[in-house]
Order: structure tokens, then C-alpha cells, then sequence
């Protein structure tokens, strides 16, 4: 089930600009922000945010909640491609490509920030600071991406696991659903699985071995990190940058 509303949080007043991970933003760019987006978007877990091939007039800004990009093969297997948190854009390859190449489902309950994609090439026409800040969300997600290429192709099982691990903890951190080592955990192994590329079998195996390593701990919601030095250089971990990213 969906649920549009016009407009429920202020871009003047969004909790995620109150965050030390993004960047400040004011004067004509922040106007023009609040101008851009439409509405909000509220959507239960596990429904289809973002359709592969399909079109959509909007693109998404994560406000709350987790979300997660996938493609699927004809057979029906599927590749999780990444996860995506508050601040998050998703949908801007639909602004300048005709087709999503890939799907995005709500893992939990989410809440969207509604924009028109048709209005994004004024963004780089007329709004320099924006337009850099798009292209930098763009490259970043390059950049985890790279990540999840080099654990595919070269990390083993266990390594898959402790390198997607403190990606997600240090990500969460970032926005505020983990901390003191703990991080929410709304996803399955079957999602891990898939994300991995191993079965759900080899999965579950690998998590008994970190968890016998006593590296993590995993209750039902939550993963907690017992010894990140040791899952850092088991997983040859490199951490994403601390900077303040844009926010759009």
C-alpha cells in the first residue's frame, strides 16, 4: 500500500540537513530544493519503490526507512545489487537514461521525498552547486558499487560477508540506525544471500563461522561487531569516506 501526500516535512526543516553527515545547504539551492519536491511517498516493507524498465515521472530521496536496488534474470534469480538509507536518490538513472535498469524495493516501512524528473536538467542548467552534488551522488554510488564488484569477483565467502557487514554498519552510523557497534538489521540472509551471490545454505554457514570467530553477534533485528579490527582485516576493509555528503 502507498500513500501520497503533498507535502509533510519542510526541506527548510528536514531532520537529515540536522545531521553532521550531509552537507549544509541554503539560499537559492535550498529554494529550489523545496521547489523540486512534490509531495511525499509512503510505502509498507516490501513493496516496489522503482520498477526495472518500467517509467516513473519522479525520482526518491530515502527520508526514512531502508530500501534496496536489484535486478533480476529471467529464471527468476536475482542479484542485490546495494542497500539504500536516508539520503539516498534513487531513480536518477530513469532522469538520464530512458529505462531503470534495475528495481528498488522498501525492505522496511519508508517514507520518500517526491521529485519530478523532469525538472532535473534545470539542476544542471541553472543550478551549478546542485548539479555537482548530483554528480557526486552519482560517483559515490560508483564507488560502493566497486566494492560489491570486488567482493563478487574476488573475496571469499567470508570475506563477502565481513566487508558487506561494516559497509552497512558504517553507512547506518552515518544516519543514525547504528552506533556503539550495533547495527539495525531489518534485512534476512536470504537478502545477504542474494547480495552475496552464494545460497542461502553457504550464507547461514558463513555467519555460524564469524559468529564462532566471536567477530559478530546476530539476534533477530540486530548485528552487533565484537571485533572490528579483526573483521576489517579479514574483509582487507576499506571504509567509505566521513565527509558530509550533499543531500538533495
Amino acid at each position: 500500500m502507498t500513500e501520497t501526500v503533498p507535502f509533510q516535512t519542510n526541506c527548510r526543516a528536514c531532520p537529515l540537513r540536522q545531521k553532521p553527515a550531509f552537507r549544509s545547504l541554503e539560499g537559492k539551492e535550498l529554494d529550489f530544493i523545496s521547489d523540486f519536491k512534490t509531495g511525499e511517498l509512503t510505502v509498507e516493507a516490501g513493496a516496489t519503490i522503482l520498477q526495472e524498465e518500467n517509467k516513473t515521472p519522479h525520482l526518491y530521496t530515502i527520508l526514512e526507512g531502508w530500501a534496496f536496488r536489484h535486478k533480476a534474470l529471467a529464471d527468476g534469480r536475482r542479484q542485490l545489487l546495494n542497500f539504500a538509507l536516508p539520503g539516498d536518490l534513487v531513480g536518477l538513472q530513469l532522469a538520464v537514461l530512458k529505462d531503470m535498469q534495475h528495481s528498488v524495493t522498501a525492505l522496511t516501512d519508508t517514507t520518500l521525498c517526491v521529485f519530478q524528473r523532469d525538472k532535473v536538467w534545470s539542476i544542471f542548467k541553472d543550478h551549478p552547486t546542485l548539479a555537482f552534488s548530483m554528480t557526486w551522488i552519482a560517483a559515490r554510488e560508483e564507488q560502493i558499487l566497486d566494492g560489491q564488484i570486488i567482493s563478487l569477483g574476488q573475496r571469499t565467502a567470508l570475506e563477502r560477508l565481513s566487508y558487506l557487514i561494516l559497509h552497512l554498519y558504517d553507512r547506518a552510523q552515518h544516519v543514525g540506525y547504528a552506533g556503539n557497534q550495533a547495527l539495525d538489521a531489518p534485512f534476512s540472509q536470504s537478502h545477504l544471500s542474494d547480495a552475496l551471490g552464494i545460497t542461502p545454505v553457504h550464507t547461514s554457514r558463513t555467519l555460524r563461522k564469524l559468529q564462532e570467530k566471536e567477530l559478530i553477534s546476530w539476534s533477530k533485528d540486530q548485528i552487533r561487531v565484537l571485533d572490528r579490527d579483526a573483521l576489517e582485516k579479514l574483509a582487507s576493509y576499506e571504509s567509505i569516506s566521513e565527509d558530509p555528503r550533499p543531500l538533495i
